[in-house]
Order: C-alpha cells, then sequence, then structure tokens
C-alpha cells in the first residue's frame, strides 16, 4: 500500500461528521472529496490539504506544511504535510478547517 491506513483512519475520524464526502483512490493514495472535490488526502510520507490560494500563507505557518509539488510541479493551492502534522490533533483541525473554508464555495460536482 502507498499510504498509512492509519493515516487515512484520522481523517476519515476528523471528516465522518462533514457532509459531501466521499473517498478516492488517486495517485498512490487516498483522497477524500467534498460536494466532488479534493479536500485532503494521504500519499506515502504524510498527507495534502487543498487550502487555496487565499489561505496558502496560513497553511504554510503550520509546522509540517510546505508548498506542494506533485511531480516536480508546483500545485498552486496546495500544501504538503508530514505524517506528524495529519496525526496532530492541531494542526491537522487548522488545515482541515483552511480547507473546507476554500473548498466549500466551489461549485459541486
Amino acid at each position: 500500500m502507498a499510504y498509512d491506513e492509519g493515516l487515512a483512519d484520522i481523517l476519515r475520524d476528523a471528516l465522518h461528521d462533514t457532509p459531501g464526502i466521499a473517498e478516492k483512490k488517486m495517485f498512490g493514495g487516498l483522497v477524500f472529496m467534498m460536494d466532488g472535490n479534493m479536500l485532503c488526502g494521504v500519499h506515502k510520507g504524510g498527507g495534502m490539504f487543498r487550502v487555496g490560494m487565499d489561505n496558502i500563507a496560513a497553511a504554510l505557518a503550520v509546522d509540517g506544511t510546505q508548498a506542494m509539488a506533485f511531480t516536480g510541479r508546483p500545485m498552486r493551492g496546495f500544501v504538503d504535510v508530514t505524517d506528524e502534522t495529519v496525526a496532530d490533533d492541531d494542526r491537522r483541525a487548522t488545515l482541515i478547517n483552511l480547507a473546507k473554508g476554500f473548498v466549500s464555495k466551489l461549485p459541486t460536482k
């Protein structure tokens, strides 16, 4: 398996009361979609959150985050995080809230 199932369970638990959440295996990891839009996910070595460009500075201020560069190309509005960041209740909650704030404004797919 290319991602840590324990980290996926942590995100599942954190998102279980959020309406419109679905899981999708993608890019060797697991992505959580909200109303059809990518919200966050786990991959080998950590996770990612889609926070949007307006929230990127706040997200990068969270310990254990960095700009996401999947396949060497920057992904605007996404942050990559360490395993420890996903596992930390406070850091994860901050990033989930930033991601939900962004994704909730997108049209449903």
